[in-house]
């Protein structure tokens, strides 16, 4: 039996637009960790939270789609900016551990506060990206598939040469590498905390838009942050670069395994790169190396 080119092409091109999501996800994740070393489960929450503010705005207030999309990225960004002054920045200086607990519970607060205010039931989100195929060569992709992956590599480029060339990205990596020096160079670390979570906050909404228009929403959608974590650590928790390298290994195996060998066998082989880069590399594929000298 000949081996079906074709349907393993547009496999690979649905696995890379999925791949593009846990990107943009990951991204969340690692603008907070190189900020605060602050590990955020919430972020699929947050994430969570930004679907449903776009489905208010449009389903109940009537707005335009994209002046929702624009009010629930601000949204998210609101959301991560009062977590942090609320929520986080008590609790810097405590054990690590505590402030990971910490961000559990914020995730189960937002589910609470999701399921009271719009319901436990899954709704689908109103079609505001047409149904019009788009072919590559002989290939079908879904239009929401290539309009989640040509957004989400845009803003993860626009993050990277913010990360090189604006001040505030500047100030962030030096807040990420030595928080006392950047204290002695003037630079306001809690602003820059600040910031990190408003950007993370407005990525994760951004996602949960783009996720929310492909699958439909619920107060369970969360769980895609569980697949983001991988991805950024496997491609290393402070690095952007790692995050969109480690969103397309982990988006194409979730893709090729669960075509080929049954839905059941995604997680497996997810959980299974996890271990296998972990032993290898634990820092992740681009994360920095830290070496502690007694």
């Amino acid at each position: 039996m000949d081996f079906d080119w074709l349907f393993f092409t547009e496999v690979t091109l649905a696995g890379l637009g999925n791949s593009a999501l846990l990107s943009l996800t990951g991204l969340a994740f690692v603008l907070i960790y190189k900020a605060t070393r602050v590990v955020n489960l919430a972020i699929g929450e947050m994430l969570m939270i930004g679907a449903y503010l776009f489905f208010s705005f449009t389903a109940g207030m009537g707005l335009p789609p994209y002046a929702a999309i624009v009010l629930a990225i601000l949204g998210g960004a609101l959301l991560g900016a009062a977590i942090e002054r609320a929520v986080i920045r008590p609790m810097l200086g405590e054990a690590a551990i505590s402030v990971f607990m910490v961000t559990i519970g914020v995730g189960s607060v937002l589910i609470g506060l999701a399921e009271i205010i719009w319901g436990a039931e899954p709704t689908a989100l109103p079609d505001f990206m047409g149904k019009t195929p788009i072919f590559i060569g002989d290939a079908y992709v879904s239009r929401k598939v290539v309009i989640g992956f040509t957004v989400s590599a845009v803003v993860i480029a626009l993050f990277l040469l913010a990360f090189r060339f604006w001040r505030g990205g500047v100030a962030l990596r030096a807040t990420a590498s030595d928080q006392a020096a950047a204290y002695s160079c003037g630079i306001n670390v809690p602003a820059v905390f600040s910031v990190a979570w408003m950007f993370a906050g407005a990525a994760a909404a951004g996602a949960g838009i783009l996720v929310g228009a492909v699958g439909g929403i619920a107060p369970t959608m969360g769980v895609f942050g569980l697949s983001a974590l991988v991805v950024v650590i496997v491609g290393g928790l402070d690095s952007i670069a790692g995050a969109l390298i480690g969103g397309i290994l982990v988006g194409l195996l979730e893709a090729w395994c669960g075509t080929y060998l049954g839905g059941e066998y995604k997680m497996l082989a997810t959980f299974g790169l996890l271990m296998l880069v972990l032993m290898v590399r634990p820092y992740g594929l681009f994360g920095t190396v830290e070496i502690e000298r007694l």
